[in-house]
């Protein structure tokens, strides 16, 4: 079987995409690395062109940033088939060094399980859905219990997923169509296929959203004046994810009433696989949308 397939996508925040690549990059367990850069007006793609590491294999600068269903969906794309797929968002740093072998403990022990999760962390609100404590053999995790469409918070977040890879044989992509990430995702797996979502228990990260100038690894790297301008200020500008739900939210409901009544497949297609879109349902006029909302108001 191939190795784990890392996607890392960074957009902005150099200081912490900084961190917490070196702490990932100290994992015990073996990988393949491939990092995304979403068009940061920062240092951040000097950054990554300078790491040398033998387990990246892709470092990707996209011209524009088209939002982050288009940034995983990219890396998605180059997946072989056997692999599976571990989606880290650039605030996650992991503390625990064998990390990837704690999930595929869950994997092996439960077939049942497509796609684990780790609870988010202080800032964030330290909330976990209604889920079903499951154990054997000393391995335990926590299988969401419903995966609800428009329910609160009612999903696996996405800042530290993995996928196993015959659930990405039924799901495809992450929906480019109503672009809502992890709230679409988990819902699709519980309700849509025979495998179930949930979060494994013994992996530690911290999720800070910023830190000080002075504590930054590469602050010698940077070429801001870090008083009117830094890294954390320029993605805050930026970031446009909360909006876009505003605006969009009627997408997300309208595809999962055509899923219900049968009108859609569970499968997305994506624009970075051109025959997923021969051979599925896609509706391109929303994609483009949704990927025009991002270029528009977050380059």
């Amino acid at each position: 079987m191939s190795l784990p397939f890392v996607s890392f996508i960074t957009f902005n925040r150099l200081g912490l995409s900084a961190r917490n690549l070196q702490a990932l990059l100290k994992t015990e367990d073996d990988f393949e690395l491939h990092i995304i850069d979403s068009n940061s007006r920062d240092d951040s793609w000097a950054y990554i062109e300078s790491l040398n590491d033998s387990r990246i294999k892709s470092r990707t600068r996209l011209p524009l940033n088209r939002g982050p269903i288009y940034a995983v969906n990219h890396n998605l794309a180059k997946r072989k088939p056997d692999q599976y797929f571990i989606a880290l968002d650039s605030d996650v740093l992991l503390l625990t060094p064998d990390w990837i072998t704690k999930f595929m403990r869950v994997f092996d022990t439960f077939p049942e399980v497509g796609m684990l999760g780790v609870p988010r962390t202080s800032p964030y609100k330290e909330f976990i859905p209604p889920v079903i404590p499951m154990e054997k053999n000393g391995i335990r995790y926590l299988q969401l219990k419903d995966g609800i469409v428009g329910a609160s918070l009612d999903f696996v977040p996405g800042h530290c997923q993995c996928l196993r890879p015959e659930l990405i044989n039924i799901l495809g992509y992450w929906s480019e169509e109503n672009y809502f990430g992890d709230a679409e995702l988990s819902v699709r797996i519980n309700q849509y296929t025979p495998y179930r979502a949930g979060f494994v228990t013994d992996i530690s990260i911290s999720m800070e959203q910023s830190i000080p100038c002075a504590d930054c690894p590469v602050k010698k790297l940077c070429h801001l004046d870090k008083i009117e301008n830094t890294c954390f200020s320029i993605r805050d500008t930026y970031h446009k994810n909360e909006s876009f739900v505003e605006k969009n939210t009627w997408k997300y409901t309208a595809t999962f009433d055509e899923l219900k009544q049968g009108k859609r497949p569970v499968y997305c297609a994506s624009v970075h696989d051109p025959e997923s879109i021969r051979n599925h349902m896609y509706n391109a006029e929303w994609a483009e949308d949704n990927f025009n909302f991002y270029v528009i108001n977050a380059n």
